[in-house]
């Protein structure tokens, strides 16, 4: 055949016959990975990180207490909770009994607020040396019995 000679075209009954050609995929996909997993010992706990982390969560315990201590005693106040433990005093004591009772001379919101902030800082040193005494008791007993077995996977 001349090089400027077309070629017949196939019939189209012909290409519908044939299949195409298979192309390769630009990017393969990845392997989908296995999960992996991982058995540690926790055999040592560090006392002095334990001992940080205790008296932080320990002081926002205890700043958490004397918020609630607070906005407790203050709704207690708006609903007129004071006025009627007040009235129900005066009337179980009698008009006879001298002064009459007032209970926020027992429970004022500075009086609240000060034994919340005694209660919290007791807290703060109770917690953190438990804490602290927790992390060298496991470690002795981590020496003894090997630790605490951890299973990590990674999803």
């Amino acid at each position: 055949m001349p090089p400027t000679a077309k070629r017949p075209a196939p019939s189209t009954s012909a290409a519908a016959k044939r299949p195409a050609p298979a192309r390769p995929p630009l990017v393969k996909p990845a392997p989908k990975a296995k999960a992996r997993r991982a058995r540690l010992l926790v055999s040592k706990v560090e006392p002095w990180s334990v001992l940080k982390m205790a008296f932080l969560l320990s002081v926002a315990l205890g700043i958490i207490t004397v918020v609630a201590s607070i906005v407790l005693w203050s709704v207690l106040d708006v609903i007129g909770l004071f006025d009627k433990i007040n009235s129900l005093m005066t009337d179980i004591q009698g008009t006879e009994g001298g002064a009459a009772f007032d209970i926020m001379s027992f429970a004022s919101l500075g009086q609240v607020a000060s034994y919340a902030t005694i209660i919290a800082v007791v807290n703060v040193v109770l917690l953190t040396t438990l804490s602290m005494l927790s992390a060298v008791l496991y470690n002795i007993s981590a020496t003894l019995v090997g630790g605490i077995g951890v299973t990590l996977t990674d999803d």
